[in-house]
């Protein structure tokens, strides 16, 4: 049994020289030496990275597990997202109204009916947005050229 342990034992002790003779071969070489140096050169700014890295690490922790700062922050989002919700819901609310009006309607629409639309306040908005849609479209269209 003590042999075997003396055996064990030895075999450690190679295994650990031969990894020190390795460890010992790699630090001669050159490049290794002057990666070694430049990294001692660094060793305050990879300290000072680290220093900050942990305390951003500490702040992400405590927020990740704060329970009060989340249901915060979901309430404030849901503030934000409700009112652009209600606007989506009555635009799309409108055209599916006005799809319906549209379907049930016959009437044609002629020359004068188009130019007594054309003084529609809501028709001129919607002009007015479609011309400045396409003036800003051709100016980047020129823009990429």
């Amino acid at each position: 049994m003590s042999e075997t342990l003396v055996s064990n034992l030895e075999q450690q002790d190679s295994a650990t020289a031969l990894a020190k003779s390795d460890v010992l071969d790699q630090l001669l070489k050159p490049e290794v030496q002057e990666a070694l140096t430049q990294l001692v050169d660094q060793l305050p700014k990879l300290s000072e990275m680290m220093a900050l890295m942990t305390k951003t690490y500490e702040l992400a922790q405590k927020v990740a597990t704060d329970r009060v700062f989340i249901q915060d922050t979901v309430g404030g989002i849901q503030e934000v997202v409700k009112p652009l919700t209600e606007k989506v819901k009555g635009y799309a609310s409108a055209a599916i109204e006005a799809n319906d009006r549209a379907e049930q309607s016959d009437s044609v629409i002629g020359l004068f009916g188009m130019i007594k639309l054309l003084k529609d306040p809501e028709l001129q908005k919607m002009l007015r947005f479609g011309q400045a849609y396409l003036d800003i479209l051709g100016e980047r269209r020129s823009q990429e050229k």
